[in-house]
């Protein structure tokens, strides 16, 4: 049954990694005498109020995408929830891994300069929330592997 609410956790999940399309991981920023906003895309500098390209990250905007999708395709693997929670549990790490190159992405880019709470976007918030919506799901599949097995006892 695809209507489960580990469903709409994983859902919500790949919609807050596609979030990171959206917000910032660092914005105000000012690199080498220049205001830049830093995305999961790339670094963007500040002109008068508008954005313009200085640096792309292809890699990470692929590995972004590819995180988005493996929620999806966990929701889809709902006939076997042993296969479903071991999914999970390694998009877990994945995001993880993902969460440290991300930072150390920015941190490359910043320099020497300290990043303060109030140059930190929200896409830098984005990946731990999709973690805890992940680990939430899993939580839910175990639930209903549990009521299975009850279920499967009684009769």
């Amino acid at each position: 049954m695809i209507q489960r609410v580990q469903s709409i956790y994983l859902l919500f999940a790949s919609l807050v990694i596609l979030g990171l399309f959206l917000f910032p991981l660092a914005h105000g920023l000012y690199v080498n005498g220049k205001l830049v906003d830093i995305a999961i895309t790339g670094v963007y500098e500040n002109v008068n109020g508008q954005l313009k390209p200085v640096e792309t990250f292809v890699a990470l905007t692929g590995v972004t995408i590819l995180a988005a999708i493996i929620p999806l395709v966990i929701i889809f693997f709902y006939k076997d929830r042993k296969k479903q929670i071991a999914l999970c549990y390694s998009a877990i790490f994945l995001l993880i891994g993902y969460s440290f190159w991300m930072a150390q992405t920015v941190k490359k880019v910043v320099g020497e300069i300290t990043l303060e709470y109030k140059n930190m976007g929200i896409g830098i918030f984005l990946t731990s929330l999709s973690i805890v919506l992940i680990i939430l799901a899993a939580k839910s599949i175990k639930r209903d592997e549990k009521l299975v097995r009850s279920a499967d006892r009684l009769r």
